[in-house]
């Protein structure tokens, strides 16, 4: 890049020259395409990325001090700083937002079940009643509350929240390592019949 064209291609932008913007964005293009190659941004596709790169650029052009003579250093600077914020904002909202931390709303739930199938059924089905009454009784008296609660009393999970006084995300939090945990019984207890 020869930074003393990019200099004045900055200062008739700044005056408003649609032409001299154009140019500068294709003095930058290499930079901005392999920028967005390399960067991974969840809900983001490449040609996302290099618009956003593109937004930093002009928003560089705005504030720049012209008198400074550095705007290659300080454009370059611009992009990556604010590439990275979103980067990390994509990671620090998928951990927040992400699969794991999912609440499943009522309307949703009843969308997905079967009227003819109910969770203690589909339990039932996949298992025989000593496993799972093994795989209960392994689980503490909290863990069992929840079960009977939820899928034997066929009670809101929102309901059991407020009853015991815990917020919704920590119930469904719960009850997933409930979940987990009783499967995981079940399991120890198909292999110890394995081997009998």
């Amino acid at each position: 890049m020869d930074f003393s064209y990019i200099e004045t291609l900055v200062k008739k932008s700044k005056d408003g020259d649609s032409a001299s913007k154009e140019e500068l964005a294709l003095q930058f293009k290499p930079f901005i395409i392999n920028l967005s190659k390399k960067t991974f941004i969840d809900g983001y596709d490449k040609q996302d990325i290099m618009n956003e790169c593109y937004r930093i650029l002009f928003r560089c052009v705005d504030i720049y001090d012209t008198s400074r003579h550095r705007f290659v250093a300080y454009a370059t600077n611009g992009i990556k700083n604010s590439i990275y914020y979103l980067v990390t904002r994509s990671i620090k909202f998928s951990t927040i937002h992400g699969q794991s931390s999912q609440i499943l709303t009522d309307e949703f739930v009843n969308s997905i079940v079967s009227d003819d199938m109910t969770t203690e059924d589909l339990l039932c089905k996949k298992y025989d009643f000593k496993p799972l009454e093994y795989a209960i009784k392994q689980l503490n008296k909290k863990e069992q509350t929840l079960i009977n609660h939820v899928f034997f009393k066929k009670k809101k999970l929102k309901d059991y929240a407020i009853s015991n006084n815990i917020s919704y995300s920590y119930a469904t939090k719960f009850k997933r390592h409930t979940l987990d945990k009783l499967h995981t019984h079940i399991d120890n207890y198909n292999q110890s019949k394995l081997y009998i």
